[in-house]
């Protein structure tokens, strides 16, 4: 399993999570709807200077579905250049519920 992290711009929300879960219909997720801070290239503070903001989704995937989450990214990121859309994948221990 990986632990899949997208932090994204507001505007492209909706096109992500759309696309999860069309190409992966079983998906289960989390999503932050208001994350603030810094970027490489600007400011997401919400604020009159910086009034834009991301959100960011957090999801368990496995190996395979990894692929189609990078698949589906790109495809995003081609079509809104200009929006800040990053994903990170990092190795899940064991899941366990308590």
């Amino acid at each position: 399993m990986l632990r899949i992290e997208i932090i994204a711009n507001q505007s492209v929300h909706d096109e992500i999570i759309d696309a999860l879960e069309e190409y992966i219909p079983n998906i289960l997720y989390t999503v932050l709807p208001l994350a603030e801070g810094r970027g490489k290239d600007s400011y997401k503070l919400g604020t009159s200077s910086w009034p834009e903001t991301n959100f960011v989704l957090f999801s368990y995937v496995k190996k395979s579905e990894a692929e189609k989450v990078k698949a589906i990214i790109k495809a995003i990121k081609q079509k809104f250049p200009d929006e800040g859309i990053k994903v990170f994948f990092t190795k899940a221990k064991n899941l366990e519920k308590i």
